[in-house]
């Protein structure tokens, strides 16, 4: 069953928490995680928003965001798109835990 549409509110603060599949590691490779704040900056420069707390997890992330209209999809699909296909790029990188 999909998750109900959010209610976007202008001006609105937002709590993203966001897992991996299975609640699996979510930053597997080395520089994972700069990767990661490298595109949460993207997404302020692109589209203005502002990251008042980030919090990453091992299997998961949590990030108070405030999106300056109603585009927080956008956002949120630019954050974890660009992310996960750098990431594929990178699977040459060691793995974390060998």
């Amino acid at each position: 069953m999909a998750r109900p549409l959010r209610i976007e509110y202008p001006e609105g603060f937002y709590h993203i928490t966001s897992r991996g599949n299975e609640q699996k590691e979510f930053y597997k490779y080395i520089g994972d995680r700069e990767k990661f704040m490298f595109f949460l900056e993207s997404s302020v420069q692109r589209y203005g928003a502002v990251i008042h707390v980030n919090c990453l997890m091992s299997n998961h992330y949590h990030l108070l965001l405030e999106p300056p209209s109603d585009n927080l999809s956008q956002i949120m699909h630019h954050i974890r798109d660009k992310y996960l296909r750098g990431r594929e790029a990178d699977r040459n990188l060691p793995a974390l835990s060998q």
